[in-house]
């Protein structure tokens, strides 16, 4: 009888389960409904089917291992130097970039300040590096940082004392690449593109016997370049050589690739291998200006006459470089007459140059002596008969004087087909990287 009872108990609550969650599925979703059901299932279950059951006990195991006592480590180490590094701010001393990093060291201080040797420290450049070692009581242990000239300067702490030092550093050589428009002038267009004016002279040069940096750019002219930077401890010290250049003049292209010539020096070829120097450069300066051109009838400031002008004059200030157009040796370094210190070249075949009105030669500029081409021959002046300081430049063919500017130069001799072989190799990554750069109108691209 009692179990019957607890049959029908069970199945009324059952029953009353269902119809419960029947009434509760009108007004919840069916995922609730189903919820319900379940745990109204589930408790009537337990109730008719494990009453006052229990559950065993779970055995377990106290397991204790001894452990290693841990060694101890080189407690001198714990005081080794912490590096730390600090970036040169516009305006910083050395005493403010110590400040900053938190070091209050008066004999460093002191000793930076009046020691030849750490001089250096104090031409600081904004954004370069300065690495600081600080020792276990908060003072200078060590400082390193690049000089201007890509040395590494080195301030170590011995004893109470320091010492400084210079290390030459090993250049890591990467190539990067650069292109700009031109809207007034080279150099402004080249320091918009962030051309550095090493590179900017050289890219100058490169194309200087094709392009007359004065008179024949016109806005719009591109240009592109691939070439040298140096990095020592990951910061740029310095530029290379230029490796290859593209200039867009009034819709003539002109490309440049460095090669090794047959005499072991270095020259640049175009894209199949000519060369694209001529033997002898159009102006005896860097991107000077022609004040006076070749002509037959010009009124002379000094004799006040008309007569012949047989040169080319370029305005520069005094003390200007002037270079070699051409290889050749030197017949005349001295004092003629009007032309006051002058230079004359004698180059291959029966071409001469001369170059006039010098403040002063270079060193080792005396007759017999052999130059290359972009040499330093001597420096603008005006001495003989000049009104100001310039330099006054003739071209001769077999002694007959010929115009500079609008004479068909002599090229160099081109490339053998065994050299021209490996150029072409070596030159075609070159036009890629500088077809990438130039799709750019002005950018500036770290190529490796």
């Amino acid at each position: 009888m009692l179990v019957n009872r607890c049959t029908i108990l069970a199945q009324r609550a059952y029953a009353g389960g269902r119809r419960a969650a029947r009434r509760v599925a009108r007004t919840v979703s069916t995922g609730q409904a189903l919820a319900l059901v379940v745990l109204a299932l589930a408790g009537v279950a337990a109730f008719g089917i494990t009453p006052d059951s229990t559950l065993d006990a779970v055995p377990t195991t106290l397991t204790v291992r001894p452990l290693a006592r841990p060694e101890l480590g080189d407690v001198a180490a714990l005081a080794a130097p912490f590096w730390h590094e600090a970036r040169v701010q516009r305006g910083d001393t050395i005493g403010s970039l110590l400040a900053r990093a938190g070091l209050d060291d008066a004999a460093a201080f002191a000793f930076l300040s009046r020691d030849p040797a750490a001089r250096p420290i104090y031409q600081l450049k904004p954004g370069r590096p300065v690495q600081l070692a600080t020792d276990a009581d908060g003072r200078l242990a060590s400082l390193r940082m690049l000089t201007a000239d890509g040395d590494r300067l080195v301030v170590e702490r011995s004893g109470e004392g320091f010492a400084a030092r210079r290390e030459t550093a090993a250049p890591d050589v990467r190539l990067t690449a650069a292109a700009g428009t031109i809207d007034a002038s080279l150099f402004g267009a080249a320091d918009a593109a962030g051309l550095p004016d090493a590179v900017t002279l050289g890219l100058a040069d490169v194309f200087g016997g094709d392009i007359d940096f004065y008179h024949d750019l016109r806005r719009g002219d591109r240009f592109a370049v691939v070439y040298e930077t140096r990095y020592v401890d990951g910061e740029p010290v310095g530029t290379g050589r230029v490796l290859a250049a593209e200039f867009v003049n009034q819709g003539r292209t002109l490309r440049a690739f460095l090669w090794r010539a047959p005499d072991g020096r270095d020259a640049y070829y175009d894209e199949s291998g000519r060369s694209s120097q001529k033997a002898f450069l159009r102006s005896p300066m860097e991107l000077s200006r022609i004040t006076s051109g070749f002509t037959q009838a010009r009124f002379h400031p000094i004799l006040q006459t008309w007569r012949a002008h047989r040169g080319t004059d370029f305005a520069a200030p005094l003390g200007t470089p002037v270079r070699a157009t051409a290889d050749g040796a030197i017949a005349v370094a001295g004092t003629q007459n009007g032309y006051g210190n002058v230079v004359v070249l004698r180059h291959d075949g029966a071409y001469t140059t001369l170059y006039a009105h010098l403040s002063r030669f270079a060193a080792g500029t005396k007759p017999g002596a052999r130059v290359h081409q972009g040499d330093v021959i001597g420096f603008v002046g005006q001495t003989g008969w000049a009104t100001g300081p310039h330099l006054h430049y003739e071209f001769r063919i077999a002694d007959v004087p010929r115009d500079p500017m609008s004479i068909a130069l002599p090229t160099t001799v081109p490339l053998t087909a065994e050299a021209r072989a490996a150029f072409l190799a070596r030159a075609a990554p070159l036009l890629q990287q500088l077809a990438v750069v130039q799709d750019s109108a002005t950018a500036r691209v770290a190529a490796n």
